[in-house]
């Protein structure tokens, strides 16, 4: 048998080549198929299907474009919200994937109405499961969140998700391998453990669906406060359709000289790529500092579809492919151009620069009363609260300090100075450049954020503070 797992890096995403004598199938494909299809020849594999476990919110789907290019048949299950299908699969139905290995479909609705997991059989075992692709049902120590497709009925899922996953998984035994679609780190749902393997005996002894009353389960569902990026509707309605065809090449991006960049970025936004540092010591006036790894998350809150993208990268020969292919998995693909020589051909040619103060964890005051400085901590809710913050900061996720400023209290005074916080400063660094392109005069990033601080030993608190504006429901109230 042959068995691969697929990591996307960026948005924490896993797929999966599976197959046998010849034939196979990929499981939760990303919309550039090409690393699987390489994989595919590679073990002498004819891609026969795409399995989907559910509509995507987080990227692409690449059914279509392995239909396109392999003659794949799309399996999915019969509920509506799923796109085209060859091949619909009811609870409880199967199919021979390959010689030897059966999958039988399970629909576990909760993470999405839709969401179906597949039981892996193999011949050797016939009667006891192998395996089990979850999709955003049950993760490594988690399991997906129940709001996405309608806040007001979180609880309602939670509960469906906790009644598929003791129905139709925990009966597979406690051998079944769980094969997820999301890893650490993915906004599908929280606190998702940082390996890679696990079975359900395992996840019996210490995931929240398992571990807590159905009661106690809906009540943390309630309780999650993960951020929903804008771009995860434009996702769904996209994967609903069958995708977007495929990724636009990065030889199709214009390599533009400083001065014709400075004219047509004006048409859309600018993403610098830099290490925060590097933007901080200068920058294309209003651009956004959006580290590589940190492109798939977070250029979906500052871009829409269609919106000309226009990019500053240390070295466009190597990082310009990986750029084009982060923005296109979000469904991104209008890149128009890079800016030739990086920064430094930008500041030899005299254009103008804007610049980013910077400022060390030591050198900040900790009374909040003797501070000259405003802090605004940019992590989500749950790090702020549970991880330890400066004591008399201010809160706001990085995702909303565009839309939600203007709830900030006391209210944000551009005029005044302000030092931006996060981790280690990559968060910090977006934010600091969302607060100058509305106006703030004086920011500095907190260069090494929180893990510095505490390095430090110096004084954290826990939980809320009264100057946090928690992620906001944007969609009505849960309940």
């Amino acid at each position: 048998m042959i068995f691969e797992r697929i990591k996307t890096p960026g948005i924490a995403h896993v797929a999966y080549l599976i197959g046998n004598q010849g034939q196979g199938a990929v499981v939760d494909p990303r919309r550039d198929v090409g690393e699987y299809v390489k994989l595919a020849r590679r073990h002498k594999l004819t891609i026969k299907y795409a399995i989907e476990t559910h509509r995507q919110e987080d990227f692409v789907m690449g059914s279509a474009e392995l239909a396109r290019q392999c003659g794949a048949k799309v399996v999915n299950g019969r509920h509506g919200a799923f796109g085209h299908g060859d091949i619909r699969l009811d609870d409880g139905e199967g199919f021979e994937l390959a010689q030897g290995i059966r999958l039988v479909a399970l629909h576990t609705p909760g993470h999405t109405p839709e969401s179906m997991c597949y039981a892996v059989y193999l011949d050797d075992a016939p009667d006891r499961a192998w395996a089990v692709f979850t999709g955003d049902t049950l993760f490594i120590g988690e399991t997906g969140r129940t709001d996405l497709t309608d806040p007001s009925k979180t609880a309602e899922h939670a509960g469906q998700l906790y009644d598929a996953v003791h129905a139709k998984l925990l009966p597979l035994g406690d051998q079944t391998i769980l094969l997820p679609a999301h890893g650490a780190g993915s906004v599908c749902g929280g606190n998702i453990a940082e390996r890679d393997d696990s079975t359900i005996g395992l996840e019996r002894s210490y995931n929240p669906v398992f571990v807590r009353s159905r009661d106690e389960f809906i009540k943390g569902k309630l309780d999650e406060r993960i951020p929903r990026p804008p771009y995860f509707r434009h996702m769904e309605q996209v994967n609903s359709q069958g995708g977007m065809g495929p990724l636009t090449s990065a030889s199709a991006v214009r390599v533009l000289q400083p001065k014709d960049f400075q004219t047509e970025c004006r048409r859309g936004l600018v993403f610098d790529l830099r290490r925060p540092e590097a933007f901080a010591g200068g920058h294309v006036p209003g651009s956004y500092s959006i580290w590589s790894d940190g492109l798939s998350v977070f250029a979906g809150w500052v871009a829409e579809a269609g919106t000309p993208i226009y990019l500053v990268l240390d070295d466009a020969a190597t990082a310009l492919d990986d750029a084009v292919k982060a923005l296109g998995r979000v469904g991104l693909d209008y890149v128009q151009g890079v800016l030739a020589g990086s920064f430094e051909a930008w500041r030899d040619h005299g254009l103008p620069m804007a610049g980013l103060g910077t400022v060390e964890a030591g050198r900040i005051e900790v009374d909040p009363a003797q501070r000259d400085l405003r802090v605004i901590d940019v992590r989500d809710d749950v790090e702020f609260e549970t991880e330890g913050h400066i004591p008399g900061v201010s809160h706001l996720y990085v995702g909303y300090v565009e839309r939600e400023l203007a709830r900030l209290q006391p209210p944000f005074d551009p005029e005044a100075p302000v030092v931006v916080t996060c981790g280690v400063g990559h968060r910090a660094s977006l934010a600091a450049s969302m607060l100058m392109r509305r106006g703030a005069r004086d920011v500095r990033n907190l260069l090494g954020g929180m893990e510095a601080w505490q390095k430090l030993e110096r004084r954290v608190e826990l939980g809320a503070c009264a100057n946090s504006v928690t992620t906001p429901d944007v969609e009505g109230p849960r309940r």
